[in-house]
């Protein structure tokens, strides 16, 4: 069944039921886009609850070292994800059925309105041709009534006894006449109506048919393209289904990693002391043994409770100097600067606070060393893009302050190796990488009278593993495949003391060299 042989002449219903489809289109695409306005501001909304409650500076750091506060910010962190999920929903929405379906609409459009005008011409025609197939026979029927008219008077005429015989011949010749046009009538009646009944054969049976066809395989697209967009409006849900229950998954195992005995653990750790409790306070009687007025008693009184935090432990700072050229008020500085001043364990809380923040820099002053030396070849190879030389005081700047960074470095592991008591430490920084080819003064961290021992064996063999540059005071230079003797060792600082054939001695990086059994 079709439009054209079921419905030839229903082109009225035809109009207005296209015209209902197109219409429902543009329902859909303005529903799809107040569902995208939604989505966006769902997403919007998510995205401030999660930065309104996600922590930012050093104590909120702090905080997140406890699993229930980790877990928290990672739920925070997986609700952002799932945010950005909602806004690819509306993204996708946006574009692949409101500015898709809104294309496909003006094409349908377009067609429906040639489709409408072509039908509308096609009757336009057919009309006209009617109307001169009426013209024609209503000349043929006055010219017929004519040719009658003048038939009866010749007649007449010839009947008449007073008529002339030239008047008889005048009348059928006039009658003839008639005759000979309402016949010449009669025929292009004839033509007109053989060739009117051949265009509305073509018009119901052939134009029209092809026509409402046409309308009716666009009205069939536009359903078919429609329910595209129905399909679309669940699949763009359903893709990022995945994702969101990985969002989902996220926060669930967020809140399976929570520790609550290691939280406890850390906070004790974090905050402890490590001093004894107090002792009992003796009993002081001052019913025996009364003195006179004069007495030690009355002019010394009993002593009040000790501290509890008995600070009493100095550590010595190491510089190159000696430490009794140094006024006090530099004395004062450097326990602060050590923190000899705290108990033991937040001591070396403190120091592995400053040796993160001081690698944090390094890392930080390395990247823009290199960064620079990298623009400065690129100046070289390209000298119309900037000059080379212009660098020089930043990269210069930049390569005295990764110096003062590794003597910061250095000084403060030496600090925290003597807090935990001459056990090793090394630091998350590998003695391979780039941030390690200078070794610091030796004499920055040890006592200004440690020189090295006149007569001392070797306490080990090992082998260098790469070539190491000792530029700084106190370190020597090492060749790949070289044998060297181990005077000192590694004392958790990342240095070892070795001895050269050649009978030079100083220090080098304990990773460039491995051990010979």
């Amino acid at each position: 069944m079709d439009w054209g042989t079921d419905l030839w002449d229903q082109c009225d219903v035809i109009d207005k039921h296209t015209q209902s489809g197109l219409d429902l289109v543009e329902r859909y695409v303005k529903f799809v886009k107040e569902r995208t306005e939604i989505e966006q501001s769902y997403a919007k909304q998510l995205r401030n609850l999660t930065k309104k409650y996600t922590k930012r500076g050093s104590k909120e750091e702090q905080d997140c070292k406890f699993s229930n506060h980790a877990s928290f910010q990672e739920i925070l962190n997986e609700l952002n994800d799932y945010a950005g999920q909602r806004e690819l929903v509306a993204e996708n929405m946006m574009t692949a059925i409101c500015v898709g379906l809104t294309k496909y609409l003006q094409d349908f459009k377009q067609e429906r309105k040639t489709y409408l005008s072509d039908a509308r011409k096609a009757q336009q025609n057919l009309e006209a041709s009617f109307k001169h197939l009426e013209s024609t026979k209503k000349r043929f029927a006055k010219e017929w009534a004519e040719a009658e008219k003048a038939a009866q008077q010749a007649e007449k005429t010839e009947n008449d006894l007073n008529a002339t015989r030239l008047d008889v011949e005048k009348a059928k010749q006039h009658a003839h006449a008639r005759t000979h046009s309402a016949e010449e009538c009669r025929n292009d009646y004839a033509a007109q109506l053989q060739k009117y009944n051949k265009e509305q054969n073509f018009f119901y049976y052939t134009e029209i048919p092809q026509i409402f066809n046409k309308l009716q395989d666009v009205d069939e697209r536009r359903i078919r393209r429609l329910a595209e967009g129905y399909c679309q409006f669940s699949d763009i849900e359903k893709n990022v289904l995945p994702i969101i229950s990985k969002c989902l998954e996220g926060i669930h195992a967020a809140g399976g990693k929570i520790n609550e005995k290691q939280d406890s653990i850390l906070f004790i750790e974090q905050h402890k002391s490590g001093f004894e409790r107090p002792g009992d306070v003796e009993f002081e009687d001052y019913t025996q043994g009364i003195k006179s007025a004069m007495s030690d008693s009355s002019l010394n009184p009993p002593k009040g409770r000790t501290k509890l935090w008995p600070f009493s432990k100095k550590h010595k700072v190491n510089y190159n100097v000696s430490m009794l050229d140094w006024p006090l008020s530099e004395f004062a500085a450097a326990a602060a600067e050590d923190f000899s001043h705290l108990p033991p364990e937040q001591r070396k809380k403190r120091l592995h606070a400053k040796i993160d923040d001081i690698t944090k820099e390094l890392h930080k002053a390395q990247d823009q060393s290199d960064a620079l030396e990298k623009m400065k070849g690129v100046y070289e190879k390209n000298p119309q893009m900037g000059d080379p030389s212009s660098l020089e005081p930043q990269i210069t700047e930049t390569a005295q302050n990764i110096g003062r960074l590794r003597g910061e470095l250095v000084k403060y592991e030496a600090w925290l190796s003597e807090a935990v008591g001459g056990e090793d430490y090394s630091h998350t920084i590998n003695n391979n990488s780039p941030y390690v080819n200078e070794a610091p003064d030796k004499n920055i961290y040890t006592d200004p009278d440690d020189e090295f021992e006149d007569i001392q064996s070797p306490v080990g063999q090992c082998t260098a593993l790469y070539t190491f540059e000792g530029n700084s005071e106190g370190t020597i230079s090492i060749t790949e495949g070289e044998l060297l003797s181990i005077m000192e060792e590694d004392k958790g600082d990342g240095w070892m003391r070795v001895l050269r054939a050649s009978g030079e001695e100083g220090y080098i990086p304990s990773s460039y060299v491995k051990l010979t059994p």
